[in-house]
């Protein structure tokens, strides 16, 4: 179960700031696209998502977007974003996560992995030896296994002492 349990279990993804990782000595941040940054599907602008993204990369973080979302999404907002990633991911196989910690010239231990789901992206970012930190989804519109995984991910979180419905919004 430990492999389940993420580093970190934050409202909302713009809780995380220069000093929640400097203290962390993290270098880096992998992000998930759907329901961590946007909303599942949505393709309206996010200007608080890339201002937050703006301020980690003028500060030194180095953003690499790692999503399974369609490649034609994420090349979609990697170009709004400016900095690199790929969509088709493979999450959570730990393969796709060291590709992406390479691409930052970092280790992973001075990476983290940001997102919403603990089937995929806090399994992989554990067994790829990232910090991993956990966000509520931003939407309930989620695919169908996804809100399945949804009811499993709460018994995993309860048992750490998180749970869904006890997080306040932003």
């Amino acid at each position: 179960m430990s492999l389940l349990k993420p580093g970190d279990v934050l409202a909302h993804f713009s809780d995380i700031t220069p000093e929640f990782l400097a203290a962390r000595g993290l270098r880096g941040l992998l992000l998930d696209l759907d329901n961590t940054l946007v909303p599942y599907g949505s393709y309206a602008d996010e200007h608080d998502m890339a201002a937050w993204t703006h301020d980690l990369r003028a500060a030194g973080i180095r953003l690499y977007l790692l999503s399974n979302a369609t490649s034609r999404r994420a090349d979609l907002w990697l170009s709004r974003l400016g900095f690199d990633g790929v969509g088709m991911a493979g999450k959570p196989h730990p393969r796709a996560y060291r590709r992406a910690v390479g691409k930052l010239g970092l280790r992973p231990e001075q990476v983290g992995m940001v997102g919403d789901q603990v089937f995929t992206d806090v399994l992989g970012g554990n067994l790829a030896g990232l910090h991993t930190i956990l966000v509520r989804p931003l939407a309930d519109n989620a695919l169908p296994h996804t809100r399945a995984a949804r009811v499993l991910e709460g018994l995993v979180l309860r048992r750490y002492g998180h749970a869904w419905n006890n997080w306040e919004r932003p």
